[in-house]
């Protein structure tokens, strides 16, 4: 089988060439190929520690941040199947996409999860929470057990399911503009192939710092991740509110690499 033939291939391929070279700049944060190889394969076992079986689906709830990268290709590690639920969804959207792609796993902040209430009520599948960050205390939820980031990934290591690159990777979920959010299903290959075509015909390079504006949750957001690292370049994580906020990322991070929409380029180019 091809090398680089399943996800988190990727940022192993990038791991064994450089371990050294920085992958990912999130705030003051700055991750290096080899230690994110680390952490994904920490999560991988933490998840197959927890009982996640083959293609089950873990949903990331989370804004855009060091965690969530390491949830997405750690889900892949581990066999299973990442949702990405874009971090500005209401209680009641969250909750359809939990149901509708029956998700096992739910990867989110105690803040967030606060905040969802009773929106999880009707999530039959839901069975097991990861926190991020350290609660004062630790919630419950109805159904099931919440655990805290570091104790997932610091379980022993454990291999992740046997997957081929026809398998199911990933779920991304339509904005739900007209009508409730559709779930589109993406395999390895599908993942994989997408990257190579953008880091081929961009030209991206290990010398790459790509910035991540748009959200992680929308095929060409999350396209920023795999790109750079099919390249081994940085990707540098942003939350933004305000155009501005992209501008100066670009320059104090020396940006070479900007995907975003039409409305964002109009305000940026206004700038």
């Amino acid at each position: 089988m091809h090398a680089k033939s399943l996800l988190h291939h990727l940022i192993d391929s990038a791991a064994n060439r450089d371990p050294e070279a920085i992958a990912v700049t999130s705030g003051s944060i700055r991750a290096s190929y080899g230690e994110l190889q680390t952490a994904t394969a920490r999560f991988g076992a933490g998840l197959v520690g927890l009982g996640l079986a083959r293609g089950e689906r873990v949903a990331i709830y989370l804004d855009k941040r060091l965690e969530f990268v390491v949830a997405a290709f750690g889900t892949s590690a581990a066999g299973g199947v990442f949702v990405p639920v874009n971090p500005i969804l209401k209680t009641e959207q969250v909750g359809h996409i939990l149901r509708d792609c029956n998700v096992r796993v739910l990867v989110t902040s105690a803040e967030r999860l606060a905040a969802l209430g009773d929106g999880l009520a009707g999530c039959h599948d839901l069975r097991q929470v990861v926190l991020i960050g350290a609660p004062a205390e630790r919630p419950t939820v109805q159904g099931a057990t919440v655990h805290l980031w570091d104790e997932l990934t610091s379980a022993p290591p454990a291999a992740g399911h046997r997957t081929i690159d026809a398998d199911m990777a990933a779920i991304l979920y339509t904005s739900g503009s007209t009508g409730r959010p559709k779930g589109v299903v993406l395999s390895h290959r599908n993942m994989m192939a997408g990257a190579r075509s953008v880091a081929h015909y961009l030209g991206n390079h290990a010398g790459d710092t790509l910035l991540a504006a748009l959200p992680l949750s929308f095929d060409a957001g999350l396209s920023q991740l795999t790109t750079a690292f099919q390249a081994s370049a940085r990707v540098v994580l942003l939350n933004w509110l305000l155009p501005r906020d992209v501008l100066k990322a670009i320059e104090r991070e020396r940006v070479t690499g900007l995907t975003a929409v039409p409305p964002l380029w109009i305000q940026l180019a206004q700038l």
